[in-house]
Parts: structure tokens; sequence; C-alpha cells
């Protein structure tokens, strides 16, 4: 059975917004059940369960309930700006809406139910063009709302394999304001967390570099693709196992205990980032049997 997915208008993936992690749970949960061959309204109600929630992330039961409630109440203050119209369309106008009409949480069925407000609809229905389309389950692991948002900027240019964008559109868009303005702290706090998440939890490998206008960093690359299939089971599988080759946490800046760099100096020529980090400790259980 094909995983639920979530359809966004590109300029809804660009758009300029924040949503703490269980709200924008709330949100994919239900932009997931647009059915696609029906049109939206704005009359439609979605509802997502404490216990929907707890069984897609692999949290506890007690603390979806709990979050459910206040990701409820904050999400009907959610404010998202739009740069452009649906499906691509040139009109040069910035349009600041909310994400819902109507948020109705039921406390003793654990469950919130939300009406999308009627500037979002064309945004998440019919869209014929100029959409970004992924599984839910691919960030349903995903603890970091940053992770979350990078994963679709990529998912937008899946076909290139490698997207550029300025540092500034990049802090505008995640709506960072004036937090983790020196660039380490963008770096520790907001950009690798997100990549390692995405190399973790996700059917996509990425890696990342900066480029400077003179001093100053100004643009972040991403490079990225999608991960053997086989490949991104097998590292789930072993993970579960608690294999004594991959380490409980993997560190910051590292994938399966290996830094990135003996990572990127080993991979072969069109073998991804997890494949290499993969194989590389094949070789070295390999090494230690002989």
């Amino acid at each position: 059975m094909q995983s639920p997915q979530v359809y966004k208008a590109n300029a809804l993936v660009e758009a300029s917004y924040r949503l703490s992690l269980y709200e924008q749970r709330i949100v994919l949960a239900c932009i997931a059940q647009v059915r696609r061959d029906e049109s939206l309204t704005d009359q439609q109600l979605y509802t997502v369960s404490a216990q929907q929630i707890a069984e897609m992330t692999g949290t506890k039961l007690g603390t979806a309930y709990q979050n459910l409630k206040a990701a409820s109440e904050r999400l009907f203050e959610r404010r998202v700006t739009l740069h452009e119209p649906p499906n691509g369309k040139s009109g040069g106008k910035v349009r600041l809406t909310r994400w819902v009409q109507e948020v109705v949480y039921q406390e003793d069925q654990g469950t919130v139910s939300l009406r999308f407000s009627q500037p979002m609809v064309p945004y998440l229905s019919q869209l014929s063009a100029q959409f970004t389309r992924y599984a839910l389950t691919d960030v349903a692991k995903m603890t970091s709302t940053h992770a979350i948002r990078l994963y679709e900027l990529l998912c937008q240019w899946r076909d290139a394999g490698k997207r550029e964008v300025e540092l500034a559109w990049f802090r505008e868009t995640l709506q960072l304001e004036d937090r983790y303005g020196n660039i380490r702290d963008l770096k520790r706090r907001v950009i690798e967390p997100a990549v390692e998440q995405i190399n973790e939890h996700s059917p996509m490998w990425v890696k990342w570099s900066q480029r400077k206008t003179g001093r100053r960093v100004t643009h972040l690359t991403f490079t990225f693709g999608e991960k053997a299939k086989a490949t991104h089971q097998r590292a789930r599988k072993e993970k579960a196992k608690g294999n004594p080759g991959t380490p409980i946490k993997n560190t910051v800046g590292a994938l399966y205990g290996i830094p990135r760099a003996v990572i990127e100096s080993k991979a072969r020529p069109g073998e991804g980032y997890e494949d290499t980090a993969l194989r590389l400790l094949s070789e070295a259980k390999q090494i230690a049997k002989s």
C-alpha cells in the first residue's frame, strides 16, 4: 500500500513561514488526506488523531496527546507569506494569509480537525504544474522542523540533484529572523542537524557546502539524490536491531560514526552518501573478521 502523499504548490514550498514540529505534523497529515481526484474547498474538515501521530512518528501516545492540543491552539494563529500564485504564474504579488480558518480539538478523543483557509486551497488542490510531491513517511521520523522544510526544498529540485540558494533567502524562508546570525551558529543549529536527519530518516542522501562572495558566506549549495531502496531498508533494519556496527547516536558531521570528510574521500563515482558509509562499515567488519 502506497504511503499517503503530500502535494504542495512550489509557491507554498518556497513560502515564508514557521511552524513547530507538531504543527508541521498536523498540517502535513491533513494535506496528505487531500484527494487528488476531487476539488478541495475551504468547507472540508480534515482530522488527525494523537494515535495516528504516535504511530506515524514512533513516539509515545501520551506525548502525542500533550503536544497535539498545544500545537492545535497555536496553529490557528500561524500565518504564511506567499510570494507567487500557484502553478508558477508570475504576478509580483505578496500574499499574507493563515493556514487554517478553523481548528477543532476533541479532547476526549485526542483528535484535531482543521479547515484550510480559502486562500490556501489553490496551493494544495488541483495542481496541474509546478508542484512538489513526497511521501508523508519520508519526514515522519524527523524531529527538526528545519529538516522537513529543507527536505521539501530539495524534493522540489529532485531531478536536478543540486540546488543553490542565497543565504538571506534561506533565512527568510525558514523565518529565522534574528536567530543564528553567526554563520557558525546557523550551521550548528540549523543546517547540519537538518542534513543529518534527512540522511538518516528519508530516502534521500544530501551533502552541502557554502559559497562566499568576497569574505562573506552568501550561498548554500546542496547536492542530493535518491538512496538505493534496498540500502535504505537495510540501514533502518540494522538500526532497529541495535547492530553493533551502527552507533546508537550519530554525531553531527558524521554518518554511522564515520566523519563526512572520510566518506567523501572514499566515495566511488555515482555512489550515494549513505551507500558509501554502509560500504565502509561492511569493509571494516570484514577486516575485523579476517
